[in-house]
C-alpha cells in the first residue's frame, strides 16, 4: 500500500526531525516562562517548578511564585496542547477527505462551541460552566453536520463538507443574533474577545478536565494513521484495499472532532494553525499520516507556544491571539501555495 503514496522522507529523518522538534519545545517552553513584563530567570522557574512539585518551601517571593506557577505554566501547557491537538485534527481531516484546504472548524464545531460560549456568558454562568457549554456546542454542531448527509441519503465525502458549510454558516448567524441582543458594555465585549481566541484566563483546573478528551483522541489519531494513509487514496480505492471506510472515516471524524472542541473550550477560536501546519509538515516529511501526524502535533504545539509568547510582549495590552496567528499563518499559506504552484499545474 505504501508504495501508491507519494514517496516522502525515510523514518530515519523523521525520527531525528521529530527529536530535533522535542528539543525545540522545550527550549521555547523554558524561554516562555522567563519572558514576559515581570522578568524570571530560567534558573528561579526551574527552582520554584521543582521547588513546587516536591512541595518544598519556597525562597522567592510569592510575587515570583504566582507568576510562574499560576500564570505561565498554565498558559504554556493549554497552548502546547491546543497546537497540538489542532494542527493534529487538521492534518487528520485532510487526510481522510483529501482536500488539503480543510481545516479542523470545517465541520461547523468552532462556530457550535462559540454559541455554546456565548449562551453561558449570556447567561452569566462561571467559566467552568462556560467551557462545557463551549463544549456541547460543538459537538452538536457536528453531530448535526454528521446528520445531514444521512438524512438525504447521501453519505459521500462531498455532501459532509457541504453539509459543514451549511450548519457552520447557520451556527455563525445564530452567534451574530446573540451578540445583537448581549449587552454592549459588559456580554459583548465577553463574546467578541472569547471568540477571538486567547490563554489570559486559563488555569491548571480549566485544562484538567479537558485532559482525557485531548489525549485519548490524540491517541486514537495515531494508532489509525495509516488507515489515513488508505483513506487518503479515495473511497474506492480504500474498500479495494479492505478498508471499511464508513467506520474509520467516523472514527477520524469523532476523534478530530474531540480535539477541536477541547481545543476551543479551552482558548476559542483560533485560526489558521490547523490549516497551515499540516501543510509545513508534509513538506518536511511527506504524506505519510505515520509520520506527518506526530510531526504536525509538535510543530502546532511549538508554533502556538510562539505566538502566545510574543503576544505577552508585544504591546501594553496583551493581543488575542487569533490576530498574530493570522498576520503569520495568511503570508505562510500564501508562501506555502506559491512554492507548490507548479505541481497543481
Amino acid at each position: 500500500m505504501r508504495k501508491l503514496l507519494p514517496a516522502g522522507r525515510g523514518p530515519l529523518y523523521a525520527l531525528s526531525l521529530g527529536t530535533l522538534l522535542g528539543a525545540l519545545l522545550l527550549v521555547g517552553v523554558v524561554c516562555a516562562v522567563c519572558t514576559g513584563k515581570y522578568q524570571v530567570s530560567p534558573a528561579a522557574s526551574l527552582e520554584i517548578l521543582f521547588q513546587q512539585l516536591l512541595g518544598l518551601e519556597s525562597t522567592y517571593p510569592e510575587m515570583t511564585v504566582n507568576v510562574v506557577m499560576g500564570l505561565r505554566i498554565p498558559r504554556i501547557f493549554a497552548s502546547v496542547l491546543v497546537g497540538a491537538a489542532l494542527s493534529l485534527s487538521g492534518a487528520a481531516y485532510q487526510g481522510v477527505f483529501s482536500n488539503p484546504l480543510i481545516s479542523p472548524d470545517f465541520l461547523g464545531v468552532s462556530s457550535g462551541a462559540c454559541i455554546g460560549a456565548a449562551l453561558a456568558i449570556l447567561l452569566g454562568l462561571p467559566g467552568g460552566t462556560l467551557q462545557l457549554f463551549a463544549f456541547v456546542g460543538g459537538i452538536v454542531a457536528v453531530s448535526l453536520t454528521v446528520a445531514l448527509p444521512t438524512a438525504l441519503g447521501n453519505r459521500s465525502n462531498i455532501m459532509l463538507v457541504l453539509s459543514g458549510v451549511i450548519v457552520g454558516s447557520a451556527m455563525s448567524s445564530i452567534l451574530g443574533f446573540i451578540k445583537y441582543v448581549a449587552d454592549p458594555e459588559t456580554e459583548l465585549a465577553a463574546i467578541t474577545y472569547w471568540t477571538m481566541g486567547g490563554f489570559t484566563y486559563i488555569s491548571l483546573g480549566d485544562l484538567l478536565p479537558t485532559l482525557p478528551f485531548l489525549i485519548l483522541p490524540a491517541a486514537g489519531l495515531l494508532l489509525l494513521s495509516w488507515r489515513i494513509d488508505v483513506l487518503s487514496l479515495g473511497e474506492d480505492e480504500a474498500r479495494a484495499l479492505g478498508v471499511n471506510v464508513p467506520v474509520i472515516r467516523g472514527l477520524v471524524i469523532l476523534c478530530s472532532t474531540l480535539l477541536t472542541a477541547s481545543s476551543v473550550c479551552i482558548a476559542g477560536t483560533i485560526s489558521w494553525v490547523g490549516l497551515v501546519i499540516p501543510h509545513l509538515g508534509r513538506m518536511l516529511v511527506g504524506p505519510d499520516h505515520t509520520r506527518l501526524l506526530p510531526i504536525s502535533a509538535l510543530l502546532g504545539g511549538l508554533f502556538l507556544l510562539v505566538v502566545d509568547t510574543l503576544t505577552r510582549i508585544i504591546g501594553a495590552a496583551e493581543m488575542p491571539i487569533s490576530i498574530l496567528t493570522g498576520l503569520v499563518g495568511a503570508p505562510f499559506y500564501a508562501w506555502l501555495l506559491w512554492r507548490q504552484r507548479r505541481r497543481a499545474l
